[in-house]
């Protein structure tokens, strides 16, 4: 199924629209800074399309609805699409696994490459008041915030990234045959 061009462009085209949307969803969860200007073009690039649908679908708390609808909709379009250019047979049930599975892998790709950079950035400048470096930050905080409420404090040693790698590489390993 991987080998025709027109599923790469389908897959890299959405992919990429999935990804800043579920930024935009993780931003909101996190409570990032909207005023960075990385946050400003994500909420830029997707509110055309949030906007009209937080009109119909009303947020549940801090959980911005809208953006998760946006979000399965992005994803099941692209299985959508990938079914029909494979020439696939589905059902529905086929497209609620594919849709939600591949959305879960998605975030979970996300925030593993987001703690590889944080990681890092820890490493190389761990003060860096960049845009970018912040962006990251606090998306990953609440990851980092709930490994530490059950991982004894070891003085300037962080064994977080460690387990949250851990944990998102077995979740991956459960997803990864229901996504395309």
């Amino acid at each position: 199924m991987g080998g025709d061009p027109f599923i790469l462009i389908v897959k890299t085209l959405g992919s990429l629209y999935l990804f800043v949307v579920v930024l935009r969803l993780l931003l909101q969860l996190s409570r990032a800074d909207f005023y960075n200007p990385i946050s400003q073009a994500i909420v830029k690039a997707t509110s055309p399309v949030l906007l009209p649908l937080r009109k119909v679908i009303p947020p549940i708390g801090r959980l911005d609805t809208s953006s998760v609808v946006l979000a399965l909709l992005v994803q099941f379009i692209m299985v959508f699409l990938i079914f029909m250019i494979a020439n696939f047979n589905a059902t529905p049930a086929h497209y609620v696994i594919y849709t939600v599975a591949g959305l879960l892998y998605n975030i979970l790709q996300l925030y593993f490459w987001a703690v590889i950079i944080t990681v890092v950035l820890s490493w190389v400048a761990p003060h860096a008041d960049h845009p970018g470096a912040m962006v990251v930050r606090q998306v990953c905080d609440p990851l980092y915030r709930l490994c530490h409420k059950f991982l004894p404090n070891l003085g300037g040693l962080d064994l977080s990234p460690i387990f949250i790698f851990l944990s998102i590489t077995i979740l991956q390993q459960f997803l990864r045959p229901y996504v395309i």
